[in-house]
Order: C-alpha cells, then sequence, then structure tokens
C-alpha cells in the first residue's frame, strides 16, 4: 500500500431512463415485468436508481469503473449482513447489459429510511455510539480474503497519499479565504501517518445519505459500493462531517482510535471538504455551505485537540 495509486481520468457517465429499464426487467426478470418502476429522488451519482414496485431497488451503476463494484456487492453483502446489528442491502438478483445499457446491474430489497442529518438525529450522542458499534461489527468481520483497495473504490483503505495532489490543488484555490496554512498542517499530519496494521473492512462511504434513521435513530446503512479491506480511516470521516464534538468523542472511545488513526481519519475528511469549499467558492448553496461547516469543524477539533 506504500505505492501511491494513479486514479486516472474522471469517469465517462451513461444515461439511463425508466423505458430502458422497463425493458431491462421484461428481457431478463419478467416475473417482476408489471410493476411499476420510478426513478428514485436524489439516486446519488456512481449509480441511477430506481424503485421497483413498493419493496424493490434497482441501481445501475453510472460508468464502468462504478460497475466494478457490482461483483463485489454480491458476493460480499451476503457475508457481511449476518454479522451487523442493523439492516443492510442484499442483492435479490443480478441483472446483465442489455436494452442498450452496458453493465451489470442489481435488484435489491428496498429499505425504508429518512437519511441521517443534524436536524433528523434524534440523540446526536446515542447515534455516535450506535455508528460506532456498527463500524466495530463490520471491522469483525473475517477480511482475510476480502476486496483490496483499487479502482472498484477508488483506493479507500489505501494511502492518503492517493488524495494528495486533489488536496493541495485545493488548497491552493482556496488560499486567503480559509485558514490554509493550518488545513496544510493537518493534512500533512495525516499523510505522515501509514496504516501498519491487519486489514479490516470498512464501508468506505459512510455518508449522511447512506445512513438511513428510524425515529431520528439509526436504522440501516446502504451502498457499499466503495466496501473494501484494508485501513479503516476512511469510515472516521464522518466525526466531522455529522457528529456533534460530544458524539465524536463517543465515537472515537467506541472504536478505541489513535492518535494517528484519527489523523488519518480526519485528513480523508478534509480532502473532500477542500475539494467542495473549492468548487463551490462562489455559491452560497446548501452543499457549500456544509462544506465550510465541516472544515470549520475539522479546524477546531485539530486546535483544541
Amino acid at each position: 500500500m506504500n505505492d501511491i495509486p494513479d486514479l486516472g481520468p474522471l469517469p465517462k457517465r451513461v444515461s439511463v431512463d425508466v423505458a430502458q429499464v422497463e425493458r431491462l426487467i421484461a428481457e431478463q426478470f419478467p416475473q417482476w415485468a408489471a410493476l411499476p418502476i420510478a426513478p428514485v429522488a436524489n439516486s446519488g451519482w456512481d449509480n441511477v436508481t430506481f424503485h421497483l414496485g413498493d419493496t424493490m431497488l434497482l441501481r445501475l451503476p453510472s460508468a464502468r469503473e462504478y460497475a466494478l463494484a457490482v461483483d463485489k456487492e454480491h458476493q460480499w453483502l451476503p457475508v457481511l449482513a449476518p454479522a451487523l446489528p442493523c439492516p443492510i442491502p442484499v442483492p435479490l438478483a443480478k441483472g446483465e447489459p442489455g436494452a442498450g445499457y452496458p453493465f451489470s446491474w442489481s435488484v435489491f430489497e428496498w429499505i425504508e429510511g429518512q437519511p441521517a442529518s443534524f436536524k433528523t438525529v434524534a440523540d446526536p450522542v446515542g447515534f455516535a455510539a450506535d455508528l460506532a458499534d456498527f463500524v466495530v461489527a463490520l471491522q469483525g468481520v473475517d477480511a482475510s480474503a476480502g476486496p483490496q483497495p483499487g479502482i472498484h473504490n477508488w483506493f479507500r483503505g489505501a494511502t492518503l497519499l492517493t488524495y494528495d495532489e486533489k488536496a493541495h490543488g485545493a488548497l491552493s484555490e482556496l488560499r486567503g479565504h480559509i485558514d490554509d496554512k493550518l488545513a496544510l498542517e493537518i493534512w500533512k499530519h495525516a499523510v505522515e501517518s501509514c496504516w501498519d496494521g491487519i486489514d479490516v473492512w470498512f464501508h468506505g462511504d459512510l455518508a449522511q445519505g447512506n445512513l438511513l434513521l428510524n425515529g431520528g435513530k439509526l436504522h440501516a446503512v446502504i451502498d457499499f459500493g466503495t466496501c473494501g479491506v484494508g485501513d479503516p480511516a476512511c469510515d472516521l470521516a464522518i466525526a466531522w462531517t455529522l457528529l456533534t464534538a460530544e458524539g465524536r468523542a463517543v465515537f472515537r472511545k467506541r472504536l478505541a482510535v489513535d492518535d494517528a488513526l484519527w489523523s488519518r481519519g480526519r485528513g480523508w475528511a478534509l480532502w473532500k471538504t477542500l475539494v467542495t469549499c473549492a468548487n463551490s467558492l462562489d455559491s452560497a448553496d446548501a452543499e457549500a455551505v456544509d462544506a465550510h461547516r465541516v472544515l470549520d469543524e475539522i479546524l477546531t477539533e485539530y486546535s483544541t485537540r
């Protein structure tokens, strides 16, 4: 993991419409052909998602690189699910290219829930503890044969140096707009730390939209497209992007995270936040406001550690 992986160019995305999906279902799963199909609101970037009836979800990768996760999910999600304290998606069927769509795709059971946010989490400390318990359980699954970092998960689980160019590019654009010297210090501190432990499972994208609530409590964790085995630091980024200061302390204590791992987790949160801030310098939309909030969390937590 010491070599710096090449992320390559941005994936070339494909579009998928309802009529195309209807043909895929009719050709490959005629038993479901009579069920209504409708796009899912805010379906994400890596996959185009659709409701299939009232109880199923269709996930169609939007680019060849994202399609690499399909076989991984079909192999490993049924293995992970029984070991975890809350529901995760388990594939019901695997679709093949057809009807002008070029990649493999998946049918999942629909999991009800409300995306987590500062407004929707009922008890921030309890939520942090529940999320930590989920991560502990995930890391407890045998990782010896799990998928190593690669393009299938954009090298989550590998060295943070993978994103060094992106971080420095964003810092250059943000010079004069943020405390770039402090942000650079945090980044250098993170990339100087290396994982030398035993590989463990990680989700890879513990973000607000992938954490579902029921009654304000953690109910399910979805979208395992970036999962794999290796350095679990990427799963710590949520400590700054969603958790409160009190919740962050509980989360860290429950996971028994040492300073080096915590620093790398902070680094994962930082580079993504810097890129978002740099891409929205002249914007005041919700994403830009949230990115600056997260950056403030990172800078403040580091300065007062």
